[in-house]
Parts: C-alpha cells; structure tokens; sequence
C-alpha cells in the first residue's frame, strides 16, 4: 500500500514475533497488567510502556499475553490520556515546526512539512471525533 504523504511503497515497519504464544518464561499476565498500570500511573505513554516491557521485562508481545492491547488495559483502569499518543505526538511536531519556521521563515522544505502534519491532525482528529474518543467540540490551536 502506498504512503500518505510520497508517492512510493515502504516496506519497513514493526514486525510481529514469529510466535503468537506467550512463551512460559516470560512474566505472568497478572504481573504485566501490574507492571502496566504502575508505569501509566507515573505518566508513561502507552508507546513507552511497550517498549518497555519489551527491553527490560523481557515481554514479547503483550496481546498475546493479555488477549488485549495496553491501551484497553489502561482503559479499564481509568488510565487513558485524554489526548492520544499518536495525535499528541503529531501536535507536539507542530509545535516544533512553527517554532522553526518562526526562526526561520525561508524554509520552504518545512514549509511543506508543516503543512502535511497540519493535514494529518485533521485527519486523526476527524477519525477520533467519530470513535468517540475526543469530543465533538474539541479543536486545538
């Protein structure tokens, strides 16, 4: 499938482990949703807390382990970032971009750029407003 904003096909991206089982070795299910909870609670992202699990906990894939996403965990604990990450992510890049530009008002490559991640939060927030995950009201600025 081709990209968003480019005209070419990528293949790189994040890959599955081969296996879809939790292996016996890794941590119980019950000590991963702790381990979750505990982290969000200190102000993790849910990107961050994967990583996390991964590097140091020596979890593979928390799907497979809990039957459900960390963000569905940190739902059911009240635990949900009122913005998501992707969307704060996005914001936060726009930020940064008209701070550049202000700087630098020739920039016409991220000129471009900005505008592109302008039309992706559009995008997002149209898609979050229909699931129900912002209100209809919310806009940012």
């Amino acid at each position: 499938m081709a990209r968003i904003h480019a005209r070419k096909r990528g293949k790189s991206g994040s890959r599955y482990p081969v296996e879809r089982e939790h292996p016996e070795w890794s941590l119980k299910p019950e000590e991963i949703e702790e381990l979750i909870v505990k982290m969000a609670e200190e102000g993790k992202p849910p990107a961050t807390i994967g990583l996390i699990l991964r590097d140091s906990y020596g979890v593979p894939d928390v799907k497979s382990a809990l039957g459900k996403k960390i963000t569905k965990v940190l739902e059911e604990h009240d635990l949900l970032p009122e913005i998501p990450e992707d969307l704060s992510n996005l914001l936060d890049k726009r930020v940064n971009l008209i701070k550049h530009l202000s700087e630098n008002k020739k920039d016409l490559h991220n000129k471009r750029r900005l505008q592109l991640t302008e039309v992706k939060i559009n995008r997002l927030v149209k898609y979050y407003k229909r699931e129900g995950r912002l209100p209809e009201k919310w806009s940012y600025s």
